[in-house]
């Protein structure tokens, strides 16, 4: 079969691939790609020995044939069985949906222990991404919703990164790590504002990774939550 076009920003599929296989142990190892769209990605991890399920809120727009989508919705129980997945895969997804809670919630059921979620989303921390809210009130890749369309592809949710952790941690799994896909040429050019905004986060008492100089000019973040391996006793809240 011919390789599925993604519909993601370009090159992103690349950069997110490289992350994940740094990361994932030796195959055999089972992936769910959620809002796996045409199935490029699912494509891409299966051709890399990848044990890949795929789903998607219209999985009639799945276009590899080698894999079954199946219909999901994730603000919704995901149709999968406890403890079934060694990852799960949201790539640029995270933007799209209301309901994070569900979806943290079934992550960490359907994740076998010591399994991770990995996620994709805009940077809405970056300068640039800063500079456009103050200027237009409307983050990096966010634009004026349309208030009468529910087809899900806009991006209706901007969430922050310890917002992110706060989701996981309050679902029983536990952050595993924070970076991105490549510097925005537009906020290595802000990062004169640097100085200014560490001087003031000190004394306010906002020191976090939200102003780490790699998060202030990352595009994409990429986003690993964990599932504890120990007893895995604590439920999710």
């Amino acid at each position: 079969m011919s390789k599925v076009v993604p519909i993601a920003i370009p090159g992103i599929h690349e950069r997110f691939l490289r992350f994940f296989a740094q990361r994932a142990p030796d195959r055999p190892y089972r992936v769910l790609d959620v809002g796996a769209g045409h199935g490029a990605f699912s494509q891409t991890l299966r051709q890399h020995g990848y044990d890949v399920d795929a789903c998607d809120l219209f999985p009639e727009i799945f276009h590899y044939d080698e894999i079954e989508c199946t219909r999901a919705d994730l603000t919704e129980d995901l149709p999968y069985p406890d403890a079934r997945f060694d990852a799960i895969v949201a790539l640029e997804v995270m933007e799209h949906i209301l309901d994070h809670e569900v979806f943290f919630r079934e992550a960490r059921r359907t994740l076998k222990p010591g399994g991770v979620l990995y996620l994709s989303t805009p940077n809405i921390l970056s300068l640039k991404s800063r500079l456009r809210f103050f200027l237009s009130g409307f983050y990096y890749s966010f634009e004026p919703l349309d208030l009468h369309n529910n087809d899900g592809l806009q991006h209706v949710a901007s969430l922050t990164v310890d917002q992110y952790h706060y989701l996981a941690i309050r679902n029983g799994l536990q952050p595993h790590e924070v970076t991105y896909d490549k510097a925005q040429s537009t906020s290595r050019w802000l990062m004169g504002l640097y100085p200014l905004i560490w001087a003031y986060s000190k004394l306010k008492g906002l020191r976090s990774i939200h102003n780490d100089p790699a998060m202030l000019t990352g595009r994409i973040v990429f986003l690993g939550y964990q599932r504890p391996v120990e007893a895995d006793s604590s439920p999710a809240v």
